[in-house]
């Protein structure tokens, strides 16, 4: 079994950064815009012509939705999902070992399955359990370093274990190399399960109960905890390495990451990919962020 609990908290404190565009950048471009504001400014009182200050303006409000749309789409794994999309299906009958592939098909579980933290869903292949806190004016938040007026993430269970995938192009059964130390990017989106508002905040005794087992505070106050998982049966896109062992077909994670390239249909800059790549078919095909439930849940 393969724990991702740590990625998840570390996904959610990135989340407010400006990934992948380099801090350099973003340190240089105030300053240059500083220095063009003055110059079109001393242009426009010198000879009366405001062209060169129209021009400035129009260029770096163009820029800055430029980069504001890439780090909106950075936390939405929107690169990721294009590159996806785009990449063709292999067929197991002809890939080479050490080939990158991506395979679409049923998943199943190996000799360990999983069940999902909150519903107790059982026959898991990946289990993604999510508690966020809102940290409001007066409200009684259990975050210390948790900022004002925005959810933070208070405690997260991620788990992944090895399972097999029967590839729909072929009906070649695969093993997924995704348990104990391996890296994996889950494309898989959680569902809201819980959800009190500003105006009930009172938990109920399920909720107070999985929160004592985790010696998580029970006091009342707001919270919205969400859950994903694969179910055996589901349809997924893996992407990986092949390798064959004694005939038997393993799918594992790229030696090292993979860039996804410029993008420019959607102007989004290049993004990294490390690791095994584990998604929803379906979703993926859509380049949108993938969905908890799939049409078996």
């Amino acid at each position: 079994m393969n724990d991702l609990s740590n990625d998840a908290l570390i996904k959610s404190h990135w989340s407010c950064t400006c990934n992948p565009i380099p801090t350099p950048v973003l340190c240089i471009l105030p300053l240059l815009f500083f220095i063009g504001l003055t110059v079109s400014i001393f242009i426009f009182v010198a000879v009366h012509n405001a062209i060169f200050l129209i021009s400035l303006l129009i260029f770096f409000a163009l820029l800055l939705s430029f980069l504001l749309w890439n780090s909106w789409n950075w936390t939405k794994q929107g690169p990721i999902l294009l590159f996806l999309a785009d990449f063709p299906d292999s067929d197991l009958n002809t890939a080479d070992n050490g080939q990158l592939v991506k395979i679409t098909g049923l998943a199943s579980c190996g000799s360990l399955s999983l069940e999902s933290s909150y519903e107790k869903v059982p026959r898991c292949v990946y289990t993604s359990t999510l508690l966020y806190e809102y940290r409001g004016f007066g409200s009684n938040s259990t975050i210390v370093n948790g900022q004002c007026f925005q959810w933070s993430l208070a405690h997260s269970e991620r788990f992944i274990t090895d399972f097999y995938i029967t590839d729909t192009k072929s009906g070649i059964r695969a093993m997924v190399k995704a348990g104990y130390n391996s890296k994996v990017t889950p494309l898989i989106g959680e569902t809201t399960i819980v959800n009190t508002r500003s105006r009930n905040r009172v938990l109920s005794s399920y909720l107070r109960t999985w929160l004592g087992e985790r010696n998580l505070s029970a006091e009342s106050r707001i919270l919205r905890l969400e859950e994903g998982y694969i179910k055996e049966g589901s349809s997924v896109t893996v992407m990986g390495v092949l390798n064959r062992n004694n005939g038997v077909a393993v799918i594992g994670q790229p030696p090292e990451p993979i860039s996804t390239g410029c993008l420019w249909r959607r102007l989004l800059l290049p993004a990294d990919i490390d690791g095994l790549v584990l998604g929803f078919s379906g979703s993926i095909d859509s380049a949108t962020p993938c969905s908890s439930h799939d049409p078996g849940h």
